[in-house]
């Protein structure tokens, strides 16, 4: 791989903040010693993670690579993806890491784009960043249709349970957090299977932390996916719905009341109500062979009519309520990185 050409730290209008990469490792021995070799100069620390491997990945790291920059993270059972990443972010967190990006080690992420996703967030746009897979007609052409029909169901259950209506593919693992964010994240409470990458958002919507789209390609070798969709399909969709329910209340009715959660209260009873309502009488008319009566009918219609406007009106107010300014944005030092940015 050929150096990049202008470093990221030169496009910063501000102090260089320490980048670290995180790289759970289970079972990919044939492809980290590659991986960790495209890592760019832009990056100051590696954090490798034996995720308790059968294939002693760690060992083999130490073993075959010999880059200063690495560090290899043993833990001391199998905890899944996520509980090797969030081992990987302590430890980064511990050496000083400002922004760490999350990168696998079973070569489906191209490590030349470690600058493009962490670029957000190191220029203070963002807390959180992620790869959108979805952004290129032509990229979702290549992606397997039942990764892309999976990943469509998932981006809309997601949207509901963590409130970032803008972001697509959240199961994309290729991100990038600043350490300011990750402090706010109660990280013992985040699911460390494979509901990792929903659970960091769900859990940095709570936090209101901003979150950013990165458009990338996907990259589909020889690898082999440990990951099997009839296995977690249930488990996604209880744990989304759980997720948008807790979200809801607290959002709308601890945290603070609105118009939009005067909509909600009323919305959903008149909409369920109606709904409800004229199935029951279409079932008497069909039971009954007589057709049901204007009363009948309207009783049905305008609640449902009323409760779907008060819906749309909630669902808009949600979507327009995105976390807007970073976490960061309270550090020291970041009036002057944007005032900074604003010189020609």
């Amino acid at each position: 791989m050929k150096p990049i050409a202008v470093p990221l730290q030169a496009e910063l209008p501000f102090a260089a903040p320490r980048l670290a990469v995180v790289i759970p490792c289970y079972k990919v021995t044939s492809h980290i010693v590659d991986v960790i070799a495209q890592i760019g100069p832009e990056v100051s620390m590696i954090f490798a993670v034996d995720d308790k491997c059968p294939d002693g990945s760690g060992q083999f790291i130490e073993a075959n690579i010999a880059d200063p920059r690495l560090k290899v993270v043993y833990n001391s059972e199998n905890k899944g993806v996520g509980g090797a990443v969030i081992a990987g972010y302590r430890a980064a967190l511990e050496a000083g890491a400002d922004v760490m990006v999350k990168v696998d080690g079973d070569g489906q992420m191209d490590p030349a784009l470690i600058p493009d996703i962490a670029r957000p967030v190191l220029m203070g746009h963002a807390d959180y960043a992620k790869g959108n897979r979805f952004h290129s007609v032509w990229n979702v052409q290549q992606m397997p249709g039942v990764r892309l029909f999976g990943n469509a169901a998932l981006s809309f259950l997601t949207k509901l349970s963590s409130g970032y209506w803008s972001l697509f593919d959240p199961t994309n693992g290729y991100t990038a957090i600043h350490a300011e964010a990750l402090r706010q994240l109660e990280l013992a409470n985040i699911n460390e299977r494979y509901f990792f990458e929903s659970d960091m958002l769900i859990n940095l919507g709570n936090a209101r932390a901003v979150v950013r789209d990165v458009p990338m390609k996907a990259v589909y070798g020889n690898e082999t996916s440990h990951l099997k969709i009839r296995d977690i399909i249930g488990q996604f969709l209880t744990k989304n719905v759980k997720e948008l329910m807790k979200r809801v209340l607290y959002t709308y009715f601890l945290r603070d009341f609105s118009l939009a959660s005067a909509q909600l209260l009323f919305g959903a009873p008149l909409f369920a109500f109606g709904t409800i309502y004229g199935l029951w009488g279409w079932y008497e008319s069909i039971s009954t062979g007589s057709p049901a009566s204007t009363g009948t009918v309207m009783l049905a219609v305008l609640p449902i009519i009323l409760g779907f406007q008060l819906l749309l009106s909630f669902f808009g107010f949600d979507m327009a309520n995105e976390p807007k300014t970073p976490l960061q944005a309270s550090m020291p030092g970041y009036d002057r990185r944007l005032a900074s940015r604003l010189v020609p």
